[in-house]
């Protein structure tokens, strides 16, 4: 089961239908005990970077998230601002991060030509073919992008995935069992079939 965190923040319900169109079981939650059951986690983000971490501390589930993340091991998928959180912080905001991946969260450069928020299609090309999120993509691969800020972890290895706006910066990130997209999977249509 796929446990999908509801802390009053992110576009759940396309999540869920996203998840049913794969055949992959997943219920929405905010209860402590649910989530010590789920297989797989999802932290969906939409919005700003400190009113999420804000929710997600109101909801009192960081604990069990991070038994079953750190500890238990249990994968994990960040989805745009949900994935931004895997890092120390955000140039958005003053809270802090969860600090499971070693990154920062920047602004995009304000570059001529170039609208910001980043919002639309874009290609998307894997850096680490190996990854299972990176499993059949190719040259047509492109997701849907909703973003003024980006991830940079401080180790290369963690780049899983990269696209380019003005400049080349990390489409998805991963390390260990936690990655995270700065896209949304759930409005990609046939690229957002994500089954790892």
């Amino acid at each position: 089961m796929i446990a999908i965190i509801d802390y009053n923040i992110g576009n759940i319900g396309a999540v869920v239908s996203m998840l049913q169109r794969l055949g992959l079981p997943s219920r929405v939650t905010a209860k402590p005990d649910e989530v010590e059951q789920a297989d797989r986690i999802i932290l969906p983000g939409n919005g700003a970077f400190d009113p999420c971490m804000q929710n997600l501390r109101a909801s009192g589930l960081i604990p069990v998230l991070e038994h079953q993340v750190l500890h238990r091991r249990v994968q994990l998928l960040g989805i745009c601002v949900g994935a931004q959180m895997l890092g120390r912080g955000s140039a958005e905001g003053m809270e802090p991060g969860l600090g499971w991946i070693d990154m920062e969260v920047k602004r995009l450069p304000a570059l001529p030509g170039l609208r910001i928020p980043h919002m639309g299609w874009n290609q998307v090309r894997p850096s680490n073919c190996d990854h299972s999120l990176a499993q059949g993509m190719n040259a047509e691969t492109r997701f849907y992008f909703v973003h003024s800020y980006y991830m940079e972890p401080i180790d290369p290895a963690d780049v899983l995935l990269q696209t380019h706006y003005g400049i080349n910066f990390a489409a998805g990130v991963a390390h260990k069992n936690i990655a995270g997209v700065q896209f949304h999977p759930e409005k990609s249509h046939r690229f957002g079939n994500i089954r790892s």
